[in-house]
Parts: structure tokens; C-alpha cells; sequence
């Protein structure tokens, strides 16, 4: 186990941060629940608690940063409008908390993001600009950006990340004695914001992050050594499709995470199936494949270790999950 850095680079995350985004956050996201799971506990051999964040207001953890962002920014800020760049969940988050917050909002978005994530996006009152593919879409968001408006990240800034931290204050309010966590990977700012709230407070709790076979940016940046870029997202779990980490991000994995895991799609929808019919709970691949990689630890864990497994998100669609049966049946 990675031991905690005693004095962590000034341009990571703290915890100083992380604990000013929950009073910002107050009253404008949900605290949600912790759930005990007595199937997936015997599943895996060790007492299991769910973090549902798939029940939080748009369905995952995406509104926490937006909001943290957007709260942080001044007037004149405001005004300009906020760009962002999303194939999925932060679309909705940041469409979400810039209607909330009375804030003009256009998100770019790869033309094949789902029509669901398309129609929720819209309905929260934001722009959508369809670009060819994700990479397309950073780039007309580096233009509205370059052009006046205010940028909004999904991953790669520091606010962003303290705000999606705040899942990781709420886990250690509900459940102080747990001793590891299975964190998903996309671009990596909740793992980077939930490790510092969690291994901050206490350095002995293990983090993993979890990430499907191609859609594994931060273990190939991991295991080069530096960031690189994937020619194409290939994985079910799209809201995993970061074509790359960031510096920053990268960095927060190397101190704080003990290991990244990978997992294959069939194994994420395996996954799924058992935490629905089980649990009675609809995730995405991007949240089920952090008990993919945790049943990968069955039989290995302590007689005294509590595991929480993070379900990010729940925006799944019956046509999804209808051409999920169909491929994986």
C-alpha cells in the first residue's frame, strides 16, 4: 500500500479545499445514501456498503463540481456564459447547476452521446453543440473558451475535483471505519478529489480506481509514465471515454491511489446485472465496474474490513441495456 505523503506537492488538492466545497454545496446537491448490501457483501466476502451516487440530482456526482465552479466564479464571470465538454454526465451536471444558478450554458458533445443524455442536457435549459467525436469536442470547447466564455473542465481543475471530494466527506460522516473504497476512472477528478477527502483524514484506507479495457487512459498514462492520449473509446462505459488524463489528475492517482485495475465490458455488465437484480439498484457500466473489480479481490479481504463500492451514476437507457443483454447474453 501506497504510504501518504507527509507534505504533498501545493499544486494537489487539499483538504482545506475539499471541506469549503461541502459548505458551498450546501442545500444545492443531495447527501446520498450509504447502503449496506448483504448480497454484494456475501458476494465478494466482505461487509459492503454502496455510496449511491446514482441517486444524486442528475443522476451522478457530476452537479457537485459543477457547482462548486460555477459558485466560485465572480459576476462579470457569470455573465459570459460556461463551455463544457462532455459525452454524458457532466453535460448534465453543468447544464443543471448553471440553470439553477440563473447561468448561460453550452456544452459540446461528441454526435454519438446517447439520446438521453442529449434530451436531459437540453431540457436543463443548455446549448448543445455536436461535434464529430469527443476529441472534436474538446477543441470547439478550447474555442468558446478562447472566445470569452468560462471553461468548465469535467476533470482538470482544482474546484471541480474538491467539489466531487465532497463524496468522500459524506462516506467518512456515514461510515468512519471503513478501510477501502473502488473508485471509477475517466478523467480522474472524483478520484482525485474523493482520495484526498479520504486519505487526508485518514491514510490507512486503501483506494482503488477502477477503469473498463478501452476506455483505460490513467493506466496507460500510469504505466508510461506520462500522459497518453487513446486513439478511440471503445468501451460500453462511455462516460469513462476521457481520450485523456490530465497532469493533474495523473499526479493525484500516483500519490494517493494504491492501484488502478482494469476491467473488460463484460465483466462491468456482469456487474450490473447482479447489482439490479440484487440490489435493486440501475447504475451505468462506468459505476458496476467497480464491483467487477472488487469481486477480482474476493476471498482476499480482511475479516474486519468494511468496502464501499462508489456507484457514480445511473444514467442508463432500456435501449442500452436491452443492446448490453443482447451483446453479453
Amino acid at each position: 500500500m501506497k504510504s501518504l505523503t507527509r507534505s504533498l506537492p501545493t499544486s494537489l488538492l487539499s483538504i482545506e479545499s475539499v471541506l469549503e466545497a461541502r459548505v458551498r454545496l450546501r442545500n444545492r446537491v443531495v447527501h446520498t445514501p450509504l447502503q449496506a448490501s448483504a448480497a454484494i457483501g456475501h458476494n465478494l466476502g466482505a461487509t459492503t456498503y454502496l455510496k449511491l451516487e446514482c441517486l444524486q440530482r442528475t443522476g451522478s456526482f457530476k452537479a457537485r463540481g459543477a457547482f462548486n465552479k460555477l459558485l466560485s466564479l465572480s459576476d462579470s464571470q457569470r455573465k459570459r456564459g460556461v463551455v463544457g465538454v462532455s459525452g454524458g454526465n457532466h453535460a448534465q451536471g453543468l447544464a443543471y447547476a448553471a440553470k439553477d444558478l440563473g447561468v448561460r450554458a453550452t456544452i459540446c458533445m461528441p454526435a454519438s452521446t446517447p439520446s438521453n443524455y442529449l434530451e436531459a442536457t437540453r431540457g436543463y435549459g443548455a446549448d448543445v453543440v455536436l461535434c464529430p467525436d469527443i476529441t472534436a469536442a474538446f477543441a470547439e470547447g478550447r474555442r468558446l473558451r478562447d472566445s470569452g466564455m468560462v471553461e468548465v473542465h469535467p476533470f482538470d481543475d482544482i474546484l471541480v475535483a474538491a467539489g466531487q471530494g465532497t463524496v468522500g466527506l459524506e462516506i467518512l460522516d456515514d461510515l468512519p471505519e471503513m478501510t477501502r473504497i473502488y473508485v471509477s476512472i475517466g478523467g480522474g477528478g472524483l478520484i482525485s478529489g474523493v482520495a484526498t477527502a479520504l486519505r487526508r483524514r485518514r491514510p490507512d484506507i486503501r483506494v482503488f480506481g477502477v477503469e473498463t479495457d478501452g476506455a483505460n487512459a490513467m493506466a496507460r498514462s500510469l504505466a508510461a509514465g506520462g500522459l497518453i492520449d487513446m486513439p478511440a473509446i471503445t468501451s460500453i462505459a462511455r462516460t469513462l471515454g476521457a481520450p485523456r488524463v490530465s497532469d493533474f489528475t495523473l499526479r493525484h492517482v500516483q500519490e494517493l491511489v494504491e492501484e488502478v485495475m482494469v476491467v473488460d465490458d463484460s465483466e462491468a455488465f456482469d456487474a450490473l446485472k447482479f447489482i439490479l437484480e440484487r440490489a435493486k439498484i440501475l447504475t451505468e457500466p462506468a459505476a458496476a465496474c467497480c464491483l467487477a473489480a472488487a469481486r477480482r479481490h474476493a476471498g482476499t479481504f480482511a475479516p474486519n474490513e468494511k468496502v464501499v463500492i462508489l456507484l457514480c451514476g445511473g444514467n442508463t437507457s432500456m435501449h442500452d441495456l436491452s443492446q448490453w443483454q443482447a451483446r453479453f447474453a
